[in-house]
Order: structure tokens, then C-alpha cells, then sequence
């Protein structure tokens, strides 16, 4: 599971509580930032059981705080500023397995841009949007952790090519792709993009490999290949070493 994936299902899983369900949706149905006691009166709870789970939303990202007097007055005997809460922006979407469809929404409308605006063709538009999202992605990666990510395959093996692999995985694994390493190469075994291939094959396996490509040369694992290789239950893609 990605990093993002597990927050993701952190935040859901802070809504199973019923209480805290229903202060979320009290809050995120008001037009404006409501306070502990308003929200209490609302979902009929005790003060100190709201401030608790209101709180554990906040922790979670689903609300924000701001601090402001409700009844408008200033200076001098106005009294202390209430925490109030509100929805916060972030959105949850999970899905097993994990998807990234907004991932490739990013690539499609970078592709689109650039084949409206240059008359590029789209295919190679895609692709090149493809690499430099991969590139982005293995630079933002460079001063992660060296902790092996959840979802990768455990596989025992030395030297500098298994070391190159095991570093490809690590990335992958936080986008979705579930790579297996075994026999000096990575298969993957789920491809995030996965409705999308099914339905338009070619353009979407055309930029999982121009994406893995541009991760492999961000990271600069020059003992590494990319290449298509379509296998049933296995992303379209392959990594040898």
C-alpha cells in the first residue's frame, strides 16, 4: 500500500466512529465555521465527546481550525477568540486496488495542451508528458527514506543490479504499481491506469512505459531497461536488469 493510499484510508477510517461521522457532515454542510458547542447542540453530544472527535478530524486533515471572536466584538473585554471548525479541502478516494486515474489525468491534459498548442501528434505528446511526470516523480523520490516501502515483494539477492531494482520497486510501489522483484527484472502487479487500458489499450500502455522509463532515468539506474511485456494479471510493462 502507497503512503498516499494509507492516508487515504486513515481518513476514511476515522469516519467509521458514528459520532464522528456526524460531526463531520454537521460541519461540511455549514456555510460557515461552526464552534465545539454549536456543533454539541447539533448532533446532541456531550462538549468534551465533541471536542475529542472534532479534534481527531483535524489530526486526520478533514477539518481546519481558525480562531475568531463569534460575536464580532474587538479590544479590550471582547473576550477570547473560539477554535472553530470547517471542511478542510483534502479528498478522499479509495480504491483496492489502488488507482490512479488522477495520476494519468495529469499526463492526458499536459498531452493535450501541448498537442492543441504545437500540433504535435497526441500519441508522442502523451508519451513525452509521460516521462517528464516519471522524471518529477523520481526526483521527488531522491531524498526519501532508504526503508523498503510497503508493497514490495521481499526478493533476496545482491550486487549493484538488485540494489538498482530494489530501488525502482521502492518508487513504484508508492504510485500503485505493486511491483514483484524476481530473476534480475521487476513485473508489476497492478497498473493503477487500469479502466483506462482496458478500454484504450495503446495510448495507455504507451504512457506507463514512457512514465516507468522516466522514473528509471530520474533515478538514474542505467542497469535497467523498461520494455513492454503484456501478461495476464500483470501490468503491460516490465523492468529488466
Amino acid at each position: 500500500m502507497s503512503d498516499e493510499l494509507a492516508e487515504q484510508v486513515a481518513g476514511v477510517g476515522a469516519l467509521l466512529e458514528p459520532a464522528r461521522r456526524a460531526l463531520y457532515l454537521y460541519v461540511a454542510a455549514q456555510p460557515d465555521a461552526v464552534s465545539r458547542e454549536q456543533a454539541a447542540k447539533a448532533v446532541d453530544l456531550p462538549l468534551h465527546s465533541v471536542k475529542f472527535h472534532l479534534d481527531r478530524l483535524v489530526e486526520e486533515g478533514l477539518l481546519d481550525v481558525e480562531f475568531r471572536r463569534l460575536s464580532g466584538r474587538t479590544g479590550p473585554g471582547a473576550g477570547r477568540p473560539s477554535k472553530l471548525y470547517r471542511r478542510s479541502s483534502r479528498q478522499l478516494s479509495v480504491s483496492l486496488p489502488e488507482r490512479r486515474y488522477d495520476l494519468a489525468g495529469e499526463v492526458l491534459a499536459t498531452a493535450i495542451d501541448r498537442s492543441s498548442g504545437d500540433d504535435v501528434p497526441i500519441a508522442d505528446a502523451v508519451r513525452d508528458a509521460a516521462e517528464e511526470e516519471g522524471r518529477r516523480i523520481a526526483a521527488a523520490a531522491r531524498g526519501e527514506s532508504k526503508v523498503a516501502a510497503p508493497g514490495v515483494a521481499s526478493a533476496v539477492g545482491t550486487g549493484r543490479v538488485h540494489h538498482d531494482l530494489v530501488r525502482a520497486a521502492r518508487v513504484l510501489a508508492r504510485h500503485g504499481y505493486e511491483p514483484r522483484i524476481s530473476d534480475r527484472e521487476i513485473r508489476l502487479a497492478n497498473c493503477p491506469f487500469d479502466r483506462l487500458a482496458a478500454k484504450h489499450t495503446d495510448l495507455t500502455c504507451g504512457m506507463n512505459l514512457s512514465l516507468i522509463g522516466g522514473v528509471i532515468d530520474g533515478l538514474d539506474l542505467r542497469r535497467l531497461s523498461v520494455e513492454l511485456a503484456p501478461q495476464p494479471g500483470f501490468c503491460c510493462v516490465k523492468i529488466r536488469g
